[in-house]
């Protein structure tokens, strides 16, 4: 089992950047798919980002493509969200999340068995 914590959000301006980090527990991180999943006030939990263990390969959704990314450092038990040219709309609480198996359905919240507790993401217009 493994344990997320999320931290690295706020309120920033539009134009502005974040980055976001999810601290792993345990030993098996470096083993571990990992995703980023966001969700907006009366929304559904939606797809941002996802990395295979080996941060070898790494998919993005098409609302932050160019704008967003997701990096590990297995040393470390970390995952990271860097996130540039901020917009209002992705306004949200961000979840990272760990995948045990290997999947290639990254995109859906199904793949992942493990979810941090979020972190509040607020982009003033």
């Amino acid at each position: 089992q493994v344990q997320l914590v999320e931290s690295g959000g706020g309120l920033v301006q539009a134009g502005g950047s974040l980055r976001l980090s999810c601290a792993a527990s345990g030993r098996t991180f470096s083993t571990y798919d990992m995703g980023w999943f966001r969700q907006a006030p009366g929304k559904e939990r939606d797809f941002v980002a996802a990395i295979k263990w080996s941060g070898s390969n790494t998919y993005y959704a098409d609302s932050v493509k160019g704008r967003f990314s997701i990096s590990r450092d297995n040393a470390k038990n970390t995952l990271y969200l860097q996130m540039d040219s901020l917009r209002p709309e992705d306004t949200a609480v961000y979840y990272c999340a760990a995948a045990p198996r290997p999947t290639l359905l990254l995109r859906t919240q199904s793949a992942y068995d493990y979810w941090g507790q979020g972190t509040q993401v607020t982009v003033s217009s």
